[in-house]
């Protein structure tokens, strides 16, 4: 297995090391209590919850403007921006890397996209292959290609504070109905151990005679808690999970120079623990216990290893989301 931190880097680190171990251990003390903290907030949000009127739905199309992989003809980066459309509207879910991405534009050029086409805007969560960008994520603002046209005060539905100019901004706090006939899982936490506490939605939907389709960002939360608190909105079976799961357990698509960066960042754990087959395993295990019978998989937080075995693993049928591709969904 290839390392996470190249050995070019390694005396860096033996330098540096009299200043980063008794950070590590700081924060790994502030990670244990934060651990806690965010278990009884989920605690709370799961018991606060209740149903959710979803409007059955006759069709939803995924068009992805931004993914690792891509169709022929298109730009792709570790990072996600979906279009997602019912017969009830449209919305679009996440900004990738925004402007630092010149693919996104480039991709939605190809696409014919602008921002007044959909009704809203859903963020998952404020990481920066989501919110727009790494200055983006630093200045707490969303931030998209020029391509993408004028906002014109459309309504953005995000799962924190930040600035979002253009828009007319809802922070999320719980699950409730979103535009275009879908619905939002609230935030759900995860504390990461070099990020901090991540709070994180879902977009959800009830489609005519076959279930709920659940759409994540990272699924940083895990993929437990999401299906947990979507059970709480609905008693209706799931049908489809999309995107992403984050298990970078054999490299890692958003990679710096000598650094895989999925595989130490915004894994939940501390940077001398890795993403496991086990962590993988796991996952399976509670998709299969769900009974889905579709996974459309995201590959920007997810290894080509993690996938293979997801789709030998997963009773759903599967497929990996592409740069320029669309996704249906019929009732």
């Amino acid at each position: 297995m290839a390392h996470r931190i190249s050995p070019l880097w390694w005396p860096v680190l033996a330098i540096t090391s009299p200043l980063l171990i008794p950070g590590l251990l700081v924060r790994n003390t502030r990670f244990k209590k934060d651990i806690l903290s965010v278990r009884e907030l989920n605690r709370q949000r799961f018991e606060n919850a209740g149903p959710v009127d979803l409007p059955e739905l006759e069709f939803l199309k995924i068009t992805v403007l931004s993914e690792y992989e891509t169709d022929p003809g298109f730009k792709g980066a570790p990072g996600i921006s979906y279009i997602i459309e019912t017969d009830l509207g449209s919305v679009l879910f996440d900004l990738a890397f925004g402007p630092e991405d010149p693919g996104l534009g480039q991709n939605a050029e190809k696409t014919g996209f602008k921002l007044n086409q959909v009704d809203a805007v859903v963020i998952s969560h404020l990481h920066p292959d989501h919110m727009g960008g790494i200055q983006a994520a630093r200045k707490n603002r969303l931030m998209f290609p020029e391509t993408f046209g004028n906002p014109g005060g459309i309504p953005c539905f995000l799962p924190g504070p930040a600035t979002a100019e253009g828009f007319e901004t809802h922070v999320v706090t719980a699950p409730r109905l979103l535009p275009a006939g879908l619905a939002t899982t609230g935030p759900l936490s995860r504390s990461l151990f070099l990020l901090g506490r991540t709070d994180e939605q879902a977009v959800v939907a009830r489609l005519k005679g076959k279930g709920i389709v659940v759409i994540t960002g990272c699924g940083h939360p895990t993929i437990k808690n999401i299906l947990r608190m979507v059970a709480e909105m609905t008693c209706e079976p799931v049908f489809a999970v999309c995107g992403g799961l984050h298990l970078p357990i054999t490299d890692s698509p958003f990679k710096k120079p000598g650094i895989k960066v999925q595989m130490i960042w915004g894994t939940g754990k501390p940077p001398w623990k890795k993403i496991t087959c086990q962590d993988l395993d796991q996952t399976i295990s509670v998709l299969n216990q769900a009974d889905i019978k579709t996974m459309l998989l995201s590959r920007h937080d997810c290894c080509q290893y993690a996938a293979e075995k997801l789709n030998t693993g997963l009773k759903a049928d599967v497929s990996i989301l592409k740069a320029g591709a669309q996704y249906s969904f019929l009732s």
